[in-house]
């Protein structure tokens, strides 16, 4: 596994990211952290190294500078901000596209709680370049009007206990159409803490990425 520390240029901001590709990737896979997390979040973490174990590329980046984190920690405006945050996710799909080893390699989003709508944002401000997304309790009503445009096949995985959250993306699904799809993960609550739950999300993440690439 090549592991490389990346710094993403977002009109003169500075994005720190984590790549990590397998031999030979089948696709890569850029992450969008929820509410209040980071590119450290366990939970994404989790998941991005099944990708990695099935052959998948990844990238964590924070979405925030760290002087917007420590502002964002005393306040939850900018975790929020979704046409902020989908624009530094979709700064980080140009900037991805732009890298020679990395522009041939079909591109999936996995988005987590508001990451998630940031993730369907890009979707369809990319739409000839994002070939797959996937909402980790995700709230796409956020994303609202541009759930319309998203052309990419999207999985929205919700757990069975998050009841709210699992209105919210029921709602999602009808304005998604053809392009989504949802699954509900049985006695699991927002954070997929219950045993077996994470694993549970990570195999169907997996299997979305690779069926779409």
């Amino acid at each position: 596994m090549d592991h490389h520390t990346i710094t993403i240029d977002q009109n003169g901001l500075a994005l720190t990211g984590d790549l990590n590709l397998p031999p030979a990737p089948a696709g890569l896979v850029l992450f969008a952290h929820g509410s209040g997390s980071s590119r450290l979040s366990t939970r994404n973490r989790a998941v991005a190294r099944h990708l990695n174990n099935i052959g998948l590329g990844t990238v964590l980046f924070d979405l925030l500078t760290a002087d917007e984190e420590r502002i964002d920690a005393r306040t939850a405006q900018l975790r929020f901000d979704i046409p902020l945050l989908a624009r530094r996710l979709t700064g980080a799909v140009d900037w991805l596209s732009a890298r020679p080893t990395l522009a041939t390699l079909p591109l999936g989003l996995f988005g987590a709680s508001t990451g998630a709508a940031a993730a369907l944002i890009t979707s369809g401000e990319r739409p000839r370049r994002v070939v797959a997304v996937v909402s980790r309790g995700g709230r796409p009503d956020l994303a609202q009007p541009a759930l319309e445009r998203v052309r990419a096949p999207t999985l929205l995985i919700v757990g069975g206990d998050d009841r709210e959250v699992l209105a919210l993306n029921r709602q999602a699904l009808a304005a998604l159409g053809a392009h989504g799809a949802l699954h509900i993960v049985p006695g699991a609550t927002h954070l997929f803490e219950e045993p077996g739950a994470l694993e549970q999300v990570a195999r169907l993440a997996g299997d979305w990425f690779l069926r779409h690439m």
